[in-house]
């Protein structure tokens, strides 16, 4: 599968194009300032409620949203699911103050493909940005623990169509551990986009579409321990 087919950048160092969905005021000028403020990244509006994101995010669609999840009026997570919808390469971000086990399971499920709580570092954040626009699925440490947990036991055992070769288990299990596109790569002796390359192949192999699900169904199904 191409970049382009996966709804990827075909280059991961072009400008990328954030929205941001906020209530509060001086958080979401504060992230402006940061995204707009950062080589590399272009600040793409943002709105004070989904209300006003669904009405207007199409004018100029960006890359990706950040979506705070208590938002007044239609909530975070029901909003994830409409833009999904709407604009399916549209990738989504959670960006919120709860970290509760229901919140997290239905962002993911309602389409986010990655959940940061707003005590992430502002340095952390942009990675997450770039991560997200690579096919990756960026959280916060504790979330990624919780999101593990939480899909261990989702599903029925159910057979890939292809086995997973050791080098493709090995990728898996490190992401289990915590490493990223980056920490994978610098273990591994071998490039992002290697690593970036080797991930669609096991997303293909599993019939998944993110990080987050894959390492889920490998554990799911005892592909990895």
């Amino acid at each position: 599968m191409s970049d382009e087919e996966a709804g990827l950048p075909s280059d991961p160092a072009a400008e990328v194009k954030v929205a941001i969905i906020e209530d509060q005021h001086k958080l979401r000028e504060y992230l402006a300032v940061l995204v707009g403020g950062t080589p590399g990244f272009r600040y793409a509006g943002s709105f004070r409620s989904m209300e006003e994101a669904l009405d207007k995010i199409g004018a100029d669609l960006p890359d990706i949203a950040l979506v705070d999840i208590g938002l007044p009026g239609m909530d975070g997570i029901e909003g994830i699911r409409i833009l999904k919808e709407r604009y399916p390469k549209l990738i989504l971000l959670a960006h919120t103050v709860y970290d509760g086990d229901e919140r997290i399971f239905d962002a993911l499920c309602a389409g986010a493909s990655g959940y940061l709580l707003k005590k992430t570092s502002p340095a952390r954040l942009l990675e997450s940005l770039r991560e997200a626009i690579t096919g990756g699925a960026p959280m916060t440490p504790e979330i990624a623990h919780k999101v593990i947990r939480l899909f261990r036991d989702f599903r029925p055992r159910e057979e890939p169509d292809e086995q997973l070769t050791p080098h493709e288990v090995r990728l898996l299990e490190m992401l289990v551990e915590g490493h990223n596109y980056k920490t994978a790569a610098a273990e591994l002796g071998v490039t992002t986009h290697t690593i970036s390359f080797h991930l669609q192949r096991i997303y293909e192999k599993l019939h998944v579409h993110s990080k987050t699900e894959a390492v889920a169904k490998a554990l799911r199904n005892r592909l990895i321990k």
